[in-house]
């Protein structure tokens, strides 16, 4: 009796033989069996494809994974090379984006995308599909270097997206909590709040805030593949992933080999990184936290920046002259510049103070800066900011633009700004930040104000129209995140 009440079906059917009744050697008459009336009509399985079917083969990649750590995959490549998750990959490939080498849109591509897919699909099944070069660009840094960026051609965005959401399922079992770059579900405000609260709940006196210099460019190829056979067996998946990263570089009209790093510029870059940051920092920090710390240790990473807070002062010395050497043996080192050891937490105003050193250093991360302060009622609190030299930056561009768009309509500068605006407080809208909010503000007025008077010399714009301008075009500063504590209560 399967179903709620119900039993099985009164009638049920006679089941003939499978020879001639009577005939020597005829098998022995059965009796069928009607269906339960309580079991399900159609099978639970998908017989059409669609993203349900996609969802459960993560599921069970996903349970597989979490059920033993040290299971190696041995068949994931039919999973990428799916017609179904080629689509859908496709089709979260941004579509503005610019095109790689072969000048391929997005918009070109789906003029024929069955055939163009389907094509695809059968390539990567045999082996034929070969990474085409990445076309390397250059965008200017904060510190004036130059920061190279890749273009992937559109087939290999969509290869490596299906590449992440598949080898990326069997990889969130296995990092550690701790860990927040490019990750689904987790962001940087997420790692901005797990610093916050850490510091403020915890017993942490000393932060070391670190950053590793060029890693995307610095990582090890060999390493790299060792780490992804602790998991990955299939070695179709190891050859592909082999192929991006010796496909080279393309600078102009020159090709060059590229013996370390990733290519960056598609989503399989980042989940790269993560890779190989996990075995190089993550789990062994987890164990050094566990093992050797006197005190409470409390660690937050995005990408390759990374935020440790400690109890001691012995800890974090030791923690640093180990990381160092930890880093090294894997070709990586860490930025002299953005790498610094303070005094930091609950007790660093009081301690800093008595030493007649002053007010206690603050740190940077993620583009919010972390001060030492206190609520209404002489709380510890952290107070974060906008980074001086993020602001800094982003009115330069402001400024470049409203010159390069000087004469353009005031509605549709207006409109841009308003966009500008929005965004800046979307990241930047933490609690205590209003202040900064109003600043930046107060600057995009004046820079546009400026730009608007150098249009004519005949224009007389004073201060009482550009404040209906302001009213009109420029939204008030608002907090758009909750206090940190709020969010990982919910979260966690």
């Amino acid at each position: 009796m399967n179903g709620r009440r119900k039993s099985d079906r009164r009638v049920v059917p006679r089941k003939p033989p499978n020879k001639g009744s009577g005939a020597p050697g005829s098998a022995e008459e059965a009796e069928g069996r009607r269906r339960a009336k309580g079991n399900p009509s159609q099978s639970t399985s998908h017989r059409t494809q669609g993203r349900a079917r996609l969802r459960e083969a993560l599921g069970r990649i996903r349970q597989a994974a979490e059920r033993s750590r040290k299971e190696r995959f041995t068949t994931l490549w039919h999973h990428v090379y799916d017609v179904d998750r080629l689509r859908q990959a496709y089709y979260g490939v941004n579509r503005k984006g610019a095109s790689g080498v072969d000048r391929v849109t997005w918009a070109q591509y789906g003029e024929d995308l069955e055939a163009n897919l389907a094509d695809l699909s059968e390539r990567l099944r045999r082996g034929a599909y070969r990474a085409k070069p990445v076309e390397r660009a250059y965008i200017p840094k904060r510190d004036g270097r130059q920061r190279p960026i890749g273009k992937p051609t559109l087939e290999d965005k969509i290869v490596q997206r299906a590449f992440v959401e598949v080898v990326g399922t069997v990889y969130e079992a296995d990092f550690l909590g701790f860990s927040y770059g490019f990750r689904p579900g987790r962001g940087q405000h997420d790692a901005l709040d797990a610093v916050t609260v850490g510091i403020t709940k915890r017993k942490v006196n000393w932060v070391l805030e670190a950053d590793i210099r060029g890693f995307f460019e610095a990582i090890d190829h060999e390493w790299l593949l060792r780490f992804l056979q602790h998991r990955i067996a299939d070695p179709r998946v190891l050859r592909q992933v082999r192929r991006w990263l010796r496909a080279g570089v393309v600078e102009g009209t020159e090709w060059k080999a590229q013996t370390e790093g990733t290519p960056q510029g598609g989503s399989a870059s980042p989940l790269l990184g993560n890779i190989y940051l996990h075995y190089v920092f993550d789990l062994w920090a987890h164990r050094w936290r566990r093992r050797k710390a006197r005190g409470e240790v409390i660690i937050v990473r995005y990408a390759d920046d990374f935020v440790v807070g400690f109890q001691y002062r012995e800890d974090a010395e030791c923690f640093l002259a180990e990381l160092t050497e930890r880093l090294r043996a894997f070709a990586l080192e860490l930025h002299a510049d953005k790498t610094r050891l303070i005094r930091f937490g609950r007790f660093a105003a009081q301690n800093r103070r008595e030493r007649g050193e002053g007010k206690p250093d603050t740190f940077d991360f993620l583009g919010l800066t972390h001060i030492c302060g206190s609520d209404r009622r002489g709380r510890f609190i952290i107070r974060r900011v906008t980074q001086r030299s993020r602001a800094r930056n982003k009115l330069a561009e402001v400024k470049a633009t409203l010159r390069r768009r000087m004469h353009d309509p005031v509605p549709e500068v207006g409109r841009w700004l308003h966009a500008v605006l929005k965004g800046h407080y979307g990241y930047y809208g933490v609690p205590r930040n209003y202040h900064a909010l109003s600043r930046f503000r107060e600057q995009v007025t004046r820079l546009w104000l400026s730009t608007l008077r150098r249009r004519s010399q005949r224009v007389r714009l004073t201060w009482e129209r550009m404040d209906r301008l302001a009213t009109r075009w420029l939204p008030r500063p608002e907090i758009t995140h909750p206090y940190p504590d709020q969010r990982l209560r919910v979260t966690t």
